[in-house]
Parts: structure tokens; sequence; C-alpha cells
């Protein structure tokens, strides 16, 4: 009989019937205190050069159905490369199919980002002179919610932030994080040289240790979705946001990038704060002129696709690119990566990746660097 395991962090998956190489039933697990479920993790163990046939039963009652249609799963027996694997959904089932090369292969929504990975990437950073570490507040269950701040400290500069995985389930958001910071720590980097002479960088690489340890999509330990608080967030259920948010206000922020991946939108794209009635016509010239220079400077991102534009004064305050937008006046934004492939740009062995992530992350600091003078 193969093995299923999801008992490590950010593992979920739950087995129904696991005695048939070719007809193993899973169902996934619903996020913690909450309805929403998407994100599976799991191994596969014991079934070296077996043709293996997995069918996750409830795929059509997850939060974003649109997400399976052209989606395929993806595998790894090192956690390091992650290759694409056939993957078809029909009859409300997700069905992947695999012949395993190892005794162990992990099958994943998106390629995993590892608590012992963000830690390597935060001493890494801290460990520079111009980085500095710090914890304004405490996860529900205890975990440090980890603030890095590049600065050469020649003066008094305007404050760039750029936060990630608020929805833990979005790994993207993490890798493409990954990308940017170690790019910042490079002071062989010209371009890193000129945007830190210009603007003090904060950044969180992830808003949302517990949700990313529980295996959940969107919520955190007590099931509140991060990204519906920034408005009026509670110290005692949304922490995450309730500190941060109060450092981004004393750091006087002017920009904020809040990067995520889309389920269903097979494309990179930014989501603005057009919809906010506050925004003035300055806001939204830069948050185009970003937007517009970031397709420039990399051919993964794109400006045709995206969420349809909202109508001014209907936008939500409640997400962080809204509540910055209206409040203080920052030119906020979402940037979206996919699950799937990215259909502007293909690549069948490994799709949208960590890598491809890791360099649209790089580009960012010539997309700040392009806009970061009017402020």
């Amino acid at each position: 009989m193969v093995l299923i395991d999801s008992s490590f962090e950010g593992g979920n998956i739950e087995v129904v019937d696991a005695n048939s190489f070719d007809d193993i039933r899973l169902k996934i697990r619903k996020d913690t205190k909450s309805d929403f479920f998407q994100w599976f993790a799991f191994r596969l163990i014991g079934a070296r050069n077996k043709p293996c046939v997995l069918k996750i039963l409830n795929a059509a009652q997850a939060s974003f159905p649109s997400g399976w249609e052209d989606y395929r799963a993806v595998k790894s027996s090192d956690k390091c490369d992650w290759q694409r694997v056939p993957t078809s959904f029909k009859n409300g089932i997700l069905e992947i199919k695999i012949t395993p090369d190892s005794d162990a292969e992990y099958l994943s929504y998106f390629a995993m980002y590892p608590s012992e990975r963000h830690a390597n990437l935060v001493a890494k950073c801290q460990a520079s002179p111009d980085v500095s570490l710090s914890v304004p507040g405490f996860t529900v269950r205890g975990r440090p919610l980890e603030v890095l701040r590049f600065d050469d400290e020649t003066k008094k500069k305007p404050a760039f932030w750029i936060i990630a995985r608020q929805h833990p389930g979005e790994t993207m958001a993490e890798w493409f994080m990954e990308g940017l910071l170690l790019r910042l720590l490079d002071k062989n980097d010209g371009a890193v040289r000129s945007l830190l002479e210009k603007t003090t960088i904060y950044a969180i690489p992830n808003m949302n240790p517990d949700g990313s340890a529980l295996g959940n999509l969107r919520v955190n330990a007590e099931g509140i979705n991060l990204n519906r608080e920034w408005e009026n967030p509670k110290e005692e259920s949304s922490p995450e946001v309730y500190y941060a948010r109060q450092m981004m206000i004393d750091t006087g922020i002017k920009f904020c990038l809040d990067v995520h991946g889309d389920e269903g939108l097979p494309y990179n794209f930014i989501a603005g704060f057009e919809g906010i009635a506050e925004a003035s016509a300055q806001q939204l010239e830069l948050l185009d002129a970003y937007r517009n220079n970031l397709a420039k400077f990399n051919g993964d991102f794109q400006t045709t696709y995206g969420y349809p534009k909202v109508q001014r004064g209907k936008g939500m305050k409640t997400t962080a690119t809204g509540y910055f937008s209206a409040y203080h006046g920052a030119v906020a934004m979402t940037l979206e990566m996919p699950f799937k492939d990215a259909k502007n740009a293909p690549d069948e062995k490994y799709g949208w990746s960590p890598s491809r992530s890791m360099a649209l992350g790089r580009s960012t600091v010539e997309a700040i660097l392009s806009i970061v003078d009017e402020f």
C-alpha cells in the first residue's frame, strides 16, 4: 500500500483510500477555522517506478474551482526542483498522474516555501551591515512578524514597503521576495545602490507564518483573511496586520507593493486602487507608470489581462492596497502571479515557477527606481 504523508509543516491532504496505485483518493482539508481550501501539499511514499493516479475528490468545492482549469500540479523529490505533472479537472475531480522516480515524491499546489528557507533568508539579510531586523509584534500563535529594513543611512528618505504572503498558500509571493531581497544585498549592483540612496526599503517576506505552517490557503490561525483587515485590524485575531500596519504608518509610508498569487488568471499583473475615491491623480499616474515600466523590464509581466477595474468610489479599503492609498496617500498596489503557467510566456516543464518568481522580484528594483524621484 502506498503511504500519503502530510504531517510536515505546510502539509495539507486527507486520505480517503490509498490501497491502489492507480486510484488514490484524497480530499483537501479546509483552512483553520474557515471554509476556504485549495492549497494541498503531501508526500507520496513507496511508489517508486509505479504509475500512480491521484484523485482529489472535493476539488469542485474548492474556493476557486476555476483555478483547476488548465492547471498542472508540481512535484519534487528534493524540495528544490519543482516540475509540472499531468493534471486534469473533470467531473468535479482533480486527477494527477505521476510515476515517481524516487521513494518519496512531494506533490503540491505550488512549490512550497518552507520556514527553514525563510529563516535562512532573514538571517542572510540581517547579517548585512546595511540591513536591520525588527519584530513589531507576534502572530496569534506567538511567531515573530519579521521586518527587514534596507537603508544606507545617509539621509532620511521616503519609506517604500513590500509585503508578501498575506495569503499563506500563495508561496510564489515569498519566492518573489527572495529574489528581490537577495538582489538588494548586492553592493556591486549599481541599480541597487542608486535605489538605496533614494529610498528606505522595508520588507515583510511572510505576513502569515501561522497560516503557512498550518497548510492554509488564505487565513491565519484564527481563520481570518488578513487582506480584509487593514481598515480595522484586531490585536487578538489579526495581530499580523495590527502590528505591521502601525509600523508602516509610523515610517510615513509612501509606497506599498503587496505580493500575491492568483488561482484563476494565468498571468502576472498588478491590481491597483482605481476604485478608491480619495486617490489623487498623481497617485494614479505613478501606479500606471510603475505597471508599464515593470512590463518593459520583465517580459513575464504584462498589462493586458488582470482584474476588471473597479468603479471610482467602489473600491475596498479593507485591503492593504485600498487602505494605504485611501488613508495615507500612498502609491499602493497588489502584484498577482499565477498558480498556473504564465500564458503569455509558457514553460512546459516548469510552468510559472520559483525561479521565474524570483526573477520578477529582482525586476522590482528597476521598476521602483523608475518612479522613486517622484516621491
